[in-house]
């Protein structure tokens, strides 16, 4: 009985520290990444309510960045949601809008700015309540 207990105990010891396979890593990092993607794409929203919210002339620069800097910390998956949120808001907004490719290209200045973890802040105009 000793020995079965023995064996027992130095099985579930060796099982508990080997490493995982290669596909279950591998699906847990699908998992994160899916995770990741969802909490950008809620960051990307809160930013473009923020910014609805605020009707804040000139903002709309800040809002860009803060919504693809709080996306792109989550990890991969946030920073790839946002870099799709924004390219997909931009193309759609240049044949809308009508505001000329000047204001497109700052728009995208902003969200790769905030995408690679620049303060936001560096778009934030004088007078925006502190909510924001």
């Amino acid at each position: 009985m000793r020995l079965w207990l023995c064996i027992a105990l130095l099985c579930t010891a060796l099982c508990a520290s080997a490493e995982r396979p290669a596909i279950v890593r591998g699906i847990i990092r699908a998992g994160q990444f899916v995770r990741d993607a969802a909490g950008g794409a809620k960051d990307m929203y809160r930013a473009y309510k923020d910014m609805r919210e605020a009707n804040y002339k000139g903002a709309d620069k800040y809002f860009h960045a803060r919504g693809n800097y709080e996306a792109a910390r989550r990890g991969p998956g946030g920073a790839w949601a946002a870099r799709v949120i924004s390219d997909a808001r931009e193309k759609w907004q240049s044949g809308v809008s009508g505001r000329g490719a000047e204001d497109t290209r700052a728009d995208q200045e902003a969200n790769a700015w905030g995408r690679s973890g620049g303060d936001p802040n560096r778009y934030r105009p004088k007078g925006l309540p502190s909510k924001y």
